[in-house]
């Protein structure tokens, strides 16, 4: 016990370290806090230090969900190694045991109601939520009340293959190729073929996602979200225009990929924040495919695959190819299906520029802060050179969405609700 205290006050040094100096914002204090002397050792480090606490508990006394999550969790936790896993069951049964003699639960009725906590009882059941007092403790019961351990598989892939993909113009509106259209066969005969009855789609609302969902002869649902990375100014330009025309918004791009903001348009850190509702239904849903864009598939592999910041924006997301994503204990297990129809290669390998290469002033659209920048007049993206005048899928299914825009520095945000196409 003396040990495992030591353990635990290194810890809170550990946390202390990484919120005061290492530019931390939250800590998860992951351990065996099963005692109200143990509690109390970290809440009156908190009170020291001015930190928030928020407590996780989760309870569960169902024998057929404790054992189903030692099957399923412990067994590859690395708590084990390999050689003992066949001894799994049986030693974990044993330490339930040993924490019953020394555990004190959360007691939202007297002696811990002026506490911040969530309990979570038997897997998402039911919840108790006692004392929220901020916006990320919200946020944290948010995701808590969201996520579930049910076994289930995320399929993604971008749309097929695009006019704008061959002519290496981003953003925009175009409708598939003859190459896109094979792909979108090819996907139908792939959802066939793997007995996905039961699969919701749901695609962006561009004409390139739509038209390839259409294949697929069953219902889909339209998502504004998931549209792709805005470009702002430079939609439908190619890179090589941009790098002509604007030397050093080009520069800029390939020094911070993920916080540059395109002129009038988007950062990868904006599409992020855009994409978390997106990201909180695949956690609660069953079978899902998602049909969108290269931006925004980098977006939700990062998140399931737990890649940085600095990686996300150069994952390779290549046309014509489907991932299913099914998430596992510890990590996320990820198959790719190469559908074997031909396409334009569209990524860009990360670029080998220093910081020293780009003069500092370039820094001003590496904002860190959503919608900072005054540049917010963004050009509707609802046709392309070249389409029908109707929109594509005009008769499926809408969704309204809210977009938020900041006019001028210290003006008020404006609200526009903005009906979905």
């Amino acid at each position: 016990m003396r040990i495992r205290k030591q353990c635990a006050l290194i810890a809170l040094q550990d946390v202390k370290l990484y919120l005061n100096e290492e530019g931390g914002q939250i800590a998860v204090f992951d351990a065996t806090n099963t005692t109200r002397e143990r509690r109390e050792l970290i809440l009156n480090f908190a009170q020291d230090n001015a930190y928030k606490v928020f407590f996780v508990e989760s309870v569960c006394d169902d024998p057929d969900v404790i054992a189903e999550n030692i099957r399923e969790v412990k067994v590859s936790s690395p708590d084990y190694p390999e050689k003992d896993r066949e001894s799994v069951m049986e030693d974990f049964l044993k330490r339930i045991e040993c924490y019953k003699v020394t555990y004190q639960p959360l007691d939202p009725d007297e002696h811990d109601k002026n506490l911040s906590f969530i309990q979570v009882i038997d897997v998402g059941r039911r919840f108790l939520v006692n004392k929220v007092q901020d916006y990320i403790q919200s946020k944290i019961v948010y995701y808590l009340m969201n996520i579930h351990v049910h076994s289930h598989s995320i399929y993604l892939c971008r749309h097929g293959e695009s006019h704008h993909n061959v002519q290496g113009r981003i953003g925009g509106d175009s409708e598939l190729t003859e190459n896109g259209k094979q792909f979108a066969a090819a996907l139908k005969a792939f959802v066939e073929e793997h007995h996905l009855s039961d699969l919701k789609v749901w695609t962006s609302q561009l004409c390139r996602t739509i038209q390839t969902a259409e294949e697929l002869g069953v219902p889909y649902e339209q998502w504004k979200i998931l549209n792709e990375i805005d470009a702002g100014e430079y939609e439908e330009m190619t890179y090589k225009m941009i790098e002509e025309t604007y030397p050093e918004e080009y520069a800029m791009r390939d020094q911070d990929k993920y916080h540059y903001r395109y002129p009038g348009g988007e950062s990868y850190q904006d599409l992020v924040q855009r994409l978390e509702p997106v990201i909180m239904e695949l956690e609660r849903q069953g079978n899902v495919l998602v049909i969108c864009h290269q931006a925004v598939m980098r977006c939700l592999l990062a998140y399931f695959l737990d890649k940085s910041a600095d990686d996300l924006p150069y994952l390779k997301c290549s046309l014509h190819t489907v991932l299913k994503l099914t998430p596992v204990a510890y990590g996320c297990k990820v198959d790719m299906f190469d559908l074997k129809v031909q396409a334009v290669n569209t990524h860009r390998d990360r670029p080998l520029v220093t910081v020293n290469e780009v003069p500092p002033t370039f820094l001003r659209r590496n904002s860190f802060t959503p919608l900072s920048s005054q540049d917010q007049i963004k050009r509707p993206r609802l046709y392309s050179a070249g389409n029908h005048t109707q929109p594509c899928g005009s008769h499926a299914p809408t969704f309204p969405s809210m977009q938020f825009s900041e006019v001028s520095e210290g003006a008020e945000l404006q609200k526009k609700c903005v009906k979905g196409l």
